[in-house]
């Protein structure tokens, strides 16, 4: 193998594997490290300058660094970074002398968002500071987009949502809520040098089975039912509710029921409890407050008596693979089961809706009635149209429309400046020693060995009384202050100078997981099988020096690696140095 190049950015950002996964590549160590310290109000600034929300998302997001964290690769839980988020956000002090100020040359730019949602909100983040005049469209009365009308009081305050949007709005911008956009090419005819459409996905799927007319009175799409409850159209539902889906909606709407008079609430699914789309937390939450999820089960027919929903028939399946293990559902030959309800939510999915935006305007669709997105730009075919969130690729999280929002926001940018909008900014890296002595460090190079610190949740019986009582409490600062010390700091990198290596050893000897070898070179495969712990973890690159005076290599593999020093405390010659990397997204504006 060739020595590892680490001088670009990407090799020791994918060491830092929660950074990595995460769509807006949040500093989480640092972050966390600022937790730990107390300095909240700094960890929250980190946030807020990468994620946007740090309140709402330390709330509600999917979460997709957890799974990458690498203390889950030593124990069965990870880090608990997303409610160390929001950690920062209840603990911060006023923030308002810190966020930038509009500067005070207008570009003489006008640029147009349609949808008040996570993504245009960062666009307009991004884009206000730089002088851009811009205009934000929404059909409802305030703005938030699906962060204020899908997502539970109890999951997110109020009072959050009002606040993280309102540093944004603060920022300067015309808006125009409960203003719905009808027509693209209209807009378009208002001379706008740039068109953001972030208006999301907002359209509930629906299931075309016998009974759904007849019984349409008690039959609910999911996303609509939990927008009226948001905004206090409904307060109550039935005694008896089934819930049709098996993603975060259905898991909403469920605990939702439960707190609008549902005594008896099913969430029923079609495929296997493992295989459901909603997050392993969500599923617990539900189950925590006695709602059973049952599986294999296929409606197949709405029942009814005088107009009225009676109940609902499920065909029972079970799964069958193919040679290639691929999965589909079969009929199980049981018996079909009738399940009594007043009322049915159906949340078995989302799509997008474009009904206003015309067809001869040059913005091209594709099989799925879906417009043509660049997926690095999120130019559209009309290149003064960009869109982003869950109106550019389908439904997602909001940390995935916040990445989209600043690509978008570059683009946007790019196009205004007449500059290439292909030509995408590199992040902003550093690389700095952590030693202080022989032994001593600038951060804490001891994590605890302490399991996953549990959020401490409101009593139930209180919780399930109120639709808009916050349901997790949140950790105060010494569980935080715990859970923070979990994290292994996996930014401080261990950077080795093969010039000062003299070949002990000593580095191997102490390795508490066997990740470093020193052996002869080969080709990567016969490598990884070769090292004092075999590198499993394809996805993870090894770590190698150039030739040394005796003709091996050093070989770490970086996906056992703790991060903890002692290689380089150990070393008598400093070959192994602990160095923080940083990594910063460049955004708008940052390039130039």
């Amino acid at each position: 193998m060739q020595r590892t190049s680490a001088e670009g950015p990407d090799y020791f950002h994918k060491v830092v594997d929660c950074q990595w996964a995460c769509p807006a590549h949040t500093p989480v160590p640092e972050y966390i490290r600022l937790i730990a310290e107390g300095r909240y109000t700094d960890a929250y600034m980190v946030n807020w300058k990468s994620n946007v929300f740090p309140g709402i998302l330390g709330r509600t997001c999917d979460r997709p660094c957890e799974p990458a964290c690498r203390r889950g690769r030593v124990e069965e839980e990870p880090v608990a970074i997303c409610r160390l988020k929001r950690v920062a956000a209840d603990n911060k002090e006023d923030i308002t002398g810190r966020l930038p100020v509009p500067v005070a040359v207008d570009s003489g730019k006008r640029v147009a968002l349609v949808g008040a949602g996570p993504a245009s909100l960062t666009v307009a983040r991004d884009l206000a500071v730089l002088g851009y005049q811009l205009t934000l469209f929404d059909g409802e009365a305030r703005s938030g987009g699906m962060i204020r009308s899908q997502i539970p009081r109890f999951r997110l305050p109020e009072e959050v949502i009002d606040e993280e949007v309102g540093y944004i709005t603060g920022l300067g911008m015309e808006l125009r809520l409960g203003e719905r956009i009808d027509s693209l090419k209209a807009l378009l005819a208002e001379g706008y040098d740039a068109i953001f459409v972030g208006s999301g996905a907002p359209r509930g799927r629906d299931l075309d089975i016998p009974g759904r007319q007849e019984a349409a009175a008690n039959i609910h799409i999911g996303i609509d039912w939990l927008s009226s409850v948001s905004f206090g159209h409904i307060e109550k539902i039935g005694r008896r509710v089934i819930v049709l889906g098996g993603g975060n909606t259905a898991m909403d709407c469920c605990r939702t029921s439960r707190r609008l008079g549902g005594e008896d609430v099913k969430v029923i699914v079609r495929s296997g409890f493992e295989e459901m789309k909603a997050s392993p937390w969500e599923k617990e939450d539900a189950i925590h407050e006695d709602i059973p999820i049952l599986n294999y089960l296929v409606p197949k027919a709405f029942t009814h008596e005088n107009g009225r929903l009676t109940g609902v028939l499920f065909e029972k399946v079970r799964p069958e693979y193919d040679e290639r293990g691929r999965r589909k559902l079969v009929p199980s030959g049981e018996p079909d089961e009738h399940y009594e309800c007043d009322d049915v939510l159906v949340a078995v999915g989302q799509e997008n809706a474009f009904p206003w935006i015309e067809r001869d305007i040059g913005l091209e669709f594709n099989e799925w009635d879906m417009p043509k997105v660049d997926e690095t730009t999120f130019q559209s075919t009309l290149p003064n149209v960009f869109f982003g969130g869950d109106a550019a690729f389908g439904p997602k999280n909001i940390i995935w429309a916040v990445a989209h929002g600043h690509e978008a926001a570059i683009s946007i940018d790019k196009l205004c400046q007449g500059e290439d909008i292909g030509e995408r900014p590199a992040p902003q890296t550093s690389l700095v020693s952590q030693k202080m002595g022989i032994h001593e460090w600038s951060y804490d190079n001891a994590p605890a060995n302490d399991a996953r610190y549990r959020v401490p949740l409101r009593e139930k019986s209180e919780a399930l009384r109120n639709v808009k009582l916050e349901v997790e409490l949140g950790f105060d600062r010494e569980l935080a202050y715990s859970e923070a010390r979990r994290c292994l700091n996996c930014d401080v990198q261990t950077v080795f100078t093969e010039s000062a290596c003299i070949e002990c050893d000593a580095c191997v000897d102490i390795c508490p997981t066997d990740c470093i070898t020193f052996t002869d070179n080969g080709e990567e495969e016969d490598l990884r099988g070769r090292l004092k712990a075999p590198a499993l973890n394809l996805e993870q690159a090894l770590y190698v020096s150039s030739d040394l005076p005796t003709g091996r290599v050093m070989v770490k593999d970086e996906d056992v690696c703790l991060h903890c020093g002692l290689c380089a405390e150990r070393c008598p010659t400093g070959a192994w140095d602990m160095q923080k990397f940083l990594l910063e997204m460049t955004h708008a504006g940052g390039c130039r």
